[in-house]
């Protein structure tokens, strides 16, 4: 494991002459329908730094769309995965089991919310994890509808597609989508007709509306809801909706599930982005940040629920491999010891108080948004709300040429996210906010 020293550094131009003659390579390779944001090629990563194959150290606001929180190659992740490593890699759980899969599962069904009997089962992506969890609803409930909102992104497998909002890239030509999927407004305050104020209490008052009259509440297995949204555009939904939604939910026998795939493990300030108004949800998905770069995802939740399937109805040959597991309780062991939840705090506030000043000096910022180290501008035409996807893109590839890698994102292609990993420097945090406020005066 490389120590890289903690700072942004340019040797060349980004790309590089070794990325562009990589780039190449791949171009002739790979297929077509795989992007990719920022054609440099990695070759070290430690903590918040990148070291791509030219000798550039680039800052990582990106953290591989919020996988490695506890940062790159974290000391515990990559103790415990190589410890694994030479042992054995794969016994298949289903086949032969091994401890570390149960202690993935111990842990949690400790931290995700609720005192409750919970059980979990361990898979590979947050696109498996979210369909195992509509068939666990489906078992328990006997019913078949789905229930999910507007701007959501939950995976790209059909199942997925189906419950994800954006059509391009996600969904287009790839059609015909799984059936009994239906799809209610977003409490969306920036966007909301008549204003953040009436956003909670209108958007659940649709909500309940819809489903009552065009779906039929007692027909609906599972309302399925990202606490933050994601890819949609960091849209934080205001307090009240997800509690409101969630006592309904209850009261109709509907299966409440949380998407923390984005926005679990200390992302938002809390464990859990649910636990900020103290929403208890039936079942929580999770992957992403779950593992520190390793395939791994899980669906927690109520036990006589989770239960409902019967035996082989849940699993898969990879799911909860043993390496990704070590990797996890590595990756757990970083968040309690290093306190992260307050990290991402800390973050927060940096970010929120910098990017705050600027959206006050810049008409084109229409909001600053999101928890924790989960946080968003919406970019939009001076005077309107008419989404900039073109400040957004250009934005971020100033950002690109500085060394700062970021995100866009939005179902209007409007956002720029930033998803810093949670042990990031002051020193380095600061210093990527200067690229950006450099590259929104350079636009």
């Amino acid at each position: 494991m490389t120590e890289l020293k903690q700072e942004r550094r340019l040797v060349t131009e980004i790309p590089g002459p070794n990325s562009r003659e990589l780039f190449e390579r791949r171009n002739k390779v790979v297929a077509r329908g795989v992007s990719t944001t920022l054609p440099v090629f990695v070759t070290d990563a430690d903590r918040a730094i990148l070291l791509d194959a030219d000798g550039n150290q680039l800052l990582d606001f990106g953290t591989g769309i919020a996988v490695t929180s506890v940062g790159h190659a974290d000391v515990n992740v990559v103790r415990n995965a190589s410890a694994q490593l030479a042992k054995f890699t794969h016994t298949c759980f289903m086949v032969t089991p091994y401890e570390s899969y149960v202690a993935v599962c111990e842990a949690l069904n400790e931290l995700t919310p609720g005192d409750h009997e919970k059980r979990s089962a361990l898979f590979n992506s947050g696109a498996e994890a979210v369909e195992n969890a509509v068939k666990i609803a489906r078992a328990y409930t006997k019913r078949q509808a789905v229930v999910v909102f507007d701007h959501g992104y939950h995976g790209r497998t059909n199942l997925t597609m189906a419950l994800t909002a954006k059509v391009a890239p996600y969904k287009d030509g790839f059609g015909p989508f799984a059936p009994e999927v239906y799809r209610v407004p977003m409490a969306y305050p920036f966007r909301w007709p008549t204003g953040p104020d009436n956003a909670a209490a209108e958007a659940l008052a649709q909500t309940k509306t819809l489903i009552e009259k065009q779906v039929g509440a007692h027909n609906v297995a599972a309302v399925l809801i990202e606490p933050i949204q994601g890819e949609g555009g960091f849209i934080v939904p205001p307090d009240g909706f997800l509690p409101g939604l969630a006592e309904w939910c209850r009261e109709k026998g509907i299966v409440f599930i949380a998407d923390e795939i984005q926005s679990g493990f200390c992302r938002t300030g809390d464990w859990f982005a649910v636990d900020h108004e103290g929403v208890v949800p039936d079942l929580v998905t999770t992957a992403k940040g779950i593992a520190g770069g390793l395939p791994l995802a899980a669906v927690t939740g109520r036990a006589e629920i989770m239960d409902a399937a019967g035996p082989g109805g849940l699993g898969g040959t990879y799911g909860g491999n043993p390496v990704a597991c070590e990797g996890a309780l590595g990756a757990l062991q970083t968040m309690k010891e290093q306190d992260l939840v307050g990290k991402a705090r800390a973050i927060e506030a940096v970010m929120k108080d910098r990017l705050g000043k600027l959206a006050a000096a810049d008409p084109r910022i229409g909001e600053v948004r999101g928890r924790g180290a989960m946080i968003a501008v919406e970019l939009v035409k001076p005077g309107t709300k008419d989404p900039d996807a073109e400040l957004a893109g250009a934005v971020a590839k100033h950002c690109h040429a500085a060394g700062v890698v970021v995100l866009t994102c939005g179902t209007f292609g409007n956002v720029l996210r930033f998803l810093p990993s949670l042990v990031i420097s002051e020193e380095l945090l600061e210093d990527g906010l200067n690229v950006i406020e450099e590259a929104f005066g350079a636009v």
